[in-house]
């Protein structure tokens, strides 16, 4: 899978000066769509604890692992575009 990636991101690099505009508007759009997407996990486990509070720590702790998997993938689409550029 990686190599595949790899590939892909080799044969965009192929395309010199497109590939630099094209890397930084993938990873404005990682970014873009991460800052929502742990902003709306955010939001939704306040209105949750709002609503039930003896379970905070439960929906803490799933708020944390959907964060954590949302940064990762997007860290992941990040270094994809970095790697284009080389």
């Amino acid at each position: 899978m990686l190599a595949i990636i790899l590939q892909a991101a080799q044969a965009v690099a192929d395309l010199a000066p497109l590939s630099k505009v094209g890397a930084a508007i993938g990873a404005a759009i990682a970014i873009i769509g991460a800052a929502m997407g742990i902003g709306k996990i955010g939001q939704s486990a306040m209105e949750a604890i709002a609503r039930q509070p003896e379970a905070a720590g439960d929906i803490r702790s799933s708020m944390i692992i959907a964060g954590a998997l949302v940064e990762g993938a997007t860290l992941f689409a990040i270094v994809v575009c970095v790697l284009a550029v080389l």
